[in-house]
This record gives C-alpha cells, structure tokens and sequence, in this order.
C-alpha cells in the first residue's frame, strides 16, 4: 500500500509498525507463498519418499528449491492473474508451477505438480505452518516481553505493602509485588501451554481416504508418506479427516490464547484501577500531552489500549471456536474466509502486547499513596485480630470486631482502645498492638520471592 492512511484496517494503517511482522504468515502474498513451497515439497517427496517420479538430479532440486525461496510479489500477482481465470486459488498455484517447469528440465514433472491432491491438503499445512511460524517468532517474544516487565515489578515491590480491595472494598493488605506475581504466574503457565502446542495437518486427498493416491498408485504406503511429509513440515498429522482437517487442535491453541488475553484483559484493567485510585503512577513523558485541553493529564492510555484490542481479539478467538469445529458434511467452504482473519486476530493481540508491555515499564508505585491508603484503614487488620483471639480462647471474638469496624473506619488509637479493655493475656494484648496494614501482610513478599525464585532455576 502506497500510503498507510489509506488502509482499510488498522492494523495495516494506525498499527502497522506493531504487526508488520504478521504479514510474512498471513498476507495473501504469505498464503500464496506457503502453498507454492507445500507443492514443490510435495513433488520432491513424491521423487524420494514415494518413489513415483524419476529421481531429481541436484541442479533439479536447486531449481526447485530457488523456485521455492525466491519466490517473489511478481511471483503472487501472476498467479492472482491466473485465478481471475480459474477462480480458483490453489489451481491457480498449479498452473504458475507447471508452466515454470515447463521450459526446464523437469517439464515431463508437471503432471506430478498437485498430484492425487485435494486443495485443501495444501491450503490446512499452509495456513498450520503460519500459525506455527507466528507463534514462535512473533507471538511469543511480544508475551515475553509483558513476562519481563511484570518480573520486574515482581523485584522492585514484592515488600511494598499497598490495600488490597475484595468486592471493591478495603480488605487486608497485601504487597504490589505479590499481586503482580499473580499475572505473571498465570501468563507463564498459559505461555508453556502455547509453547508446546503442537499444529496438526493432513494430506490425504478429497474426503480423508487417500482415494486418488491408493488407486493411481497402491504400492506406495501413502499413510507413511503422509506422516512422514507433515512431520517434516514440524506439524503434526492427522489422518483421520473429511476433505478438511478437523480444527479441534487449532482451537485448542486459540482457546488459549482467549484465555491469555483474558488474564491480560484483568492485568490492564486492575493496574488502570490502581493509576486511577492514585497508588501508581506513570512516568511522565515531557514531549507527550494527555489532553488536547487539560494539560496536567497523564492518561492510560497503554492499558486503555490494551484492553480493546484484546478485546477485539478474543471476539473473533471466540467465532473460531463457534465456526471452525463445525462443517457440513464431508466439508464446506464456510472455513475458508474465516481462516483468512487469523492474522487479524494475532495482530490485535500484538498491538496489545505491545501496549500493555510498553504501559508496564512506565509504571511506578506512589508509596506515600500506598501508605496513606493503608493508615486510613485501620479495620483491615480486624481479620488477623479475630483469628489471634479464636486461637487464645476467647469467645465470640468475631462478633466483638464486626461490632466495631463493619462499614466503619476505625484508627490505631481506637483499636488500642479496644485492645486495651480485652479481657485476655497482656501477651496476647503485646500481639494485637504490634498489628499494622503496613505490616500485616501475612507471606505476600516471600510469595513473590518464589515466583522469583522459579523464575531464576528456569
């Protein structure tokens, strides 16, 4: 596109530096590409693995495989040209291959090309190759990042202590530290799932049965050859299929990556609350303005941003797994346009990532906040206070503390009060007076300090 402010979508306009690196798995010149280099795969198999095609001399396969690597925005715009005639994509691809061999040595392959093949054998390994490729070059090293500036909160305040809230109201103090651990914990374990999936494939022709292969040529063990091909391609094989993969493994792989944005959709959302509550706040940039009319904005619009796109993301997450489990029959064409978003679904994923890393490394803890919060809710240590008394016998301790802190506020003065007129130990008395919200923050630090921890014997 000669001008982004042209661009239709966003993500090839407004966020194209954040996804560009998406377009080499899921533009239609990559989708082109991928095939094309499936096919001429599949030719040279059919030489070495099947043994049906003549054995290829080196300058053949170093023809073949320049004729795979090389291949060009020319390459695809030809090949679109050919569709306007078949409309049809994947004959399209055969037709630019057999007339590339024609005027070489290889001419008399040609009727090899997409032999025995049903379009889609070659459109589900290309478009399980770009999730694969994706996933492992670009999706991932984005969550990486949100990994490493969550850790990094980890460090910086695992032993600062801030109020923690239960249904939006003061409940016991916790440490920032250790509330971050928690997101970063959940986004490890989500990210070893996507890690180690692993993307099926299948190659077997019209309806699953290898029919056209089994009857031109019975000899060859066409289910070892099709496992043999698609484990080559680092995919896994699936050999019990209509015309179509089952996409019961892709949606497994992006049910996880609703699930990971989800996480990050709490992430955005708890650390806009926390900016807007006043006990973090964000760097500020002195070129950047947060209002066209207010100037001492500092808006966050990173989380803000985040959240959207994520959101955007999981809606269409969500439609794969509605649609792509479903197909009439032995298949319809109803998959096709919908495998075609995967990039637009990735590619706000992305944009989030970015954003919510980005918004991540400027955020900074007011600790004069955080200790404000804490001194002005003296009730928050009502739980430790209860359960220290249940333990010294005494009774309805419970009911004593609700009498006096539910819905109110109390101070240290009145808490000593209280404390004082106990009919218990003086030692007993000792423990409750050495309660504080600054320090009544139970394991939270050694907490955060595990997550630490694991993270260094990883």
């Amino acid at each position: 596109m000669s001008d982004d402010l042209l661009a239709l979508s966003p993500l090839d306009g407004r966020y194209l530096h954040e996804t560009e690196s998406l377009r080499d798995y899921f533009s239609e010149l990559a989708y082109i590409r991928d095939r094309v280099r499936i096919e001429i795969a599949y030719l040279i198999a059919l030489s070495r693995d099947a043994h049906l095609v003549r054995e290829l001399t080196s300058a053949e396969l170093n023809s073949l495989n320049a004729l795979a690597d090389s291949f060009s925005l020319d390459d695809a715009h030809q090949i679109k040209a050919l569709e306007r005639t078949t409309r049809h994509d994947v004959k399209a691809i055969e037709n630019f291959l057999r007339a590339r061999l024609e005027a070489t040595s290889l001419s008399d392959l040609r009727e090899f090309v997409h032999f025995g093949l049903t379009s889609e054998d070659a459109n589900n390994i290309a478009s399980a190759s770009a999730l694969r490729h994706a996933r492992d070059l670009v999706i991932l090293p984005a969550l990486d990042k949100v990994l490493e500036q969550l850790l990094s909160l980890v460090e910086r305040y695992k032993a600062t202590p801030m109020l923690a809230n239960t249904h939006g109201q003061p409940a016991v103090p916790t440490t920032f530290g250790k509330e971050m651990a928690v997101f970063y914990a959940r986004l490890r374990e989500q990210r070893s799932f996507l890690s180690s999936h692993r993307f099926e494939a299948k190659l077997n022709g019209a309806v699953g049965n290898f029919n056209a292969l089994a009857a031109a040529a019975p000899q060859v063990d066409w289910i070892a050859f099709s496992e043999k091909f698609i484990r080559a391609l680092g995919l896994e094989p699936n050999l019990l299929t209509t015309q179509i993969l089952p996409y019961d493994n892709w949606v497994i792989y992006f049910n996880t990556l609703h699930l990971t944005n989800s996480i990050m959709i709490g992430l955005a959302q708890d650390v806009w609350r926390y900016l807007a509550d006043g006990d973090l706040k964000l760097k500020v940039v002195a070129s950047e303005v947060g209002s066209s009319v207010m100037p001492q904005k500092v808006n966050p619009i990173d989380f803000e941003n985040a959240e959207g796109n994520l959101g955007v993301a999981n809606s269409l997450l969500e439609q794969y797994a509605r649609k792509l489990p479903i197909s009439r029959l032995q298949r319809d064409l109803s998959d096709s346009t919908v495998r075609r978003t995967f990039g637009a679904a990735l590619g706000h994923s992305l944009v989030a990532y970015a954003s919510l890393a980005n918004g991540l490394e400027r955020v900074e803890v007011d600790e004069a906040a955080m200790r404000s919060g804490l001194e002005a809710h003296w009730e928050t240590v009502a739980e430790g206070a209860q359960t220290m008394l249940r333990l010294a016998g005494f009774n309805e301790a419970y009911d004593q503390l609700k009498s006096i802190t539910r819905g109110k506020g109390i101070t240290k003065e009145s808490l000593d009060q209280w404390i004082a007129a106990l009919p218990v130990d003086e030692s007993v008395k000792r423990k409750l007076r050495a309660l504080s919200p600054r320090t009544y923050v139970g394991l939270a630090e050694a907490m955060a300090e595990r997550i630490l921890k694991e993270n260094r014997l990883r």
